[in-house]
């Protein structure tokens, strides 16, 4: 239950983080193509349980979120997990990566990289 009160707060940080960030944000394309990293990760917002706990049921609005990004822009996906935004608001980066295999995407890379971690491991 402590998870569920929390979600509100968690939400309402990652999108003033997202909204202080973006007035920062260059104009250049990057992993999320013109799209900032943390508007990409904002709008992952359905995610933020799952991403903080691994036992936590995945929304399916969430892994159809997920699934989007992956077949668009699999790099951004993973400076998404990455960000500080989602560091800053506590969520576990370990965690917010088995997202794709708890969604059973079956098209998710496997075994790739994202910063020292392997992700997205096991069919």
């Amino acid at each position: 239950m402590a998870s569920i009160s929390r979600t509100p707060y968690i939400a309402m940080t990652i999108f003033l983080l997202a909204s202080y960030a973006h007035i920062k944000e260059t104009k250049a394309a990057g992993e999320c193509g013109r799209t900032p990293v943390n508007n990409a990760a904002v709008s992952l917002s359905p995610c933020l349980g799952a991403a903080g706990s691994v036992s936590a049921k995945v929304p399916p609005l969430c892994c159809s979120k997920v699934a989007a990004l992956l077949k668009n822009s699999p790099r951004c996906l993973c400076a998404v997990f990455l960000s500080p935004l989602v560091i800053k608001a506590g969520l576990k980066p370990a965690v917010a990566i088995t997202i794709p295999k708890r969604c059973n995407i079956r098209n998710r890379p496997i075994g790739k990289k994202c910063g020292r971690k392997t992700t997205l491991t096991h069919r």
